[in-house]
């Protein structure tokens, strides 16, 4: 059995801390930043369509924030200007309905982090 994962993060305003790393944090950068904008971010989702990005989605968390945020997911809409003839308005459609079912499943991953106390 293996302890707690943790990790050193630098920070501006009180120095190098070590603080618990959830299991589904991708790391972090090593940039000081201050202690209240320490966060954990997971693996990102990323949905193009027409040419540029349309959505991006990931895990996040801000422990030390002043209203700490727990587990969450933080969502990034762009949508670029597209017009469409009819096939493409359909593949458009199809993209959609294949994002909503990952959300639903981002969704859902969510609810059983939350249900297990994770940050």
């Amino acid at each position: 059995m293996t302890g707690a994962r943790t990790v050193t993060v630098p920070t501006t305003d009180h120095g190098p801390i070590t603080i618990p790393e959830p299991d589904w944090c991708t790391g972090h950068n090593g940039t000081p930043e201050a202690l209240v904008d320490v966060h954990h971010t997971g693996p990102e989702h990323v949905v193009r369509y027409g040419g540029g990005i349309a959505l991006r989605a990931e895990l996040v968390a801000f422990p030390y924030g002043a209203t700490p945020v727990p587990v969450s997911v933080h969502i990034e809409l762009s949508a670029p200007d597209v017009t469409l003839d009819p096939p493409g308005l359909e593949g458009l459609a199809d993209v959609l309905v294949e994002q909503a079912a990952e959300l639903r499943r981002l969704a859902l991953r969510l609810a059983v982090l939350r249900a297990g106390g994770a940050w």
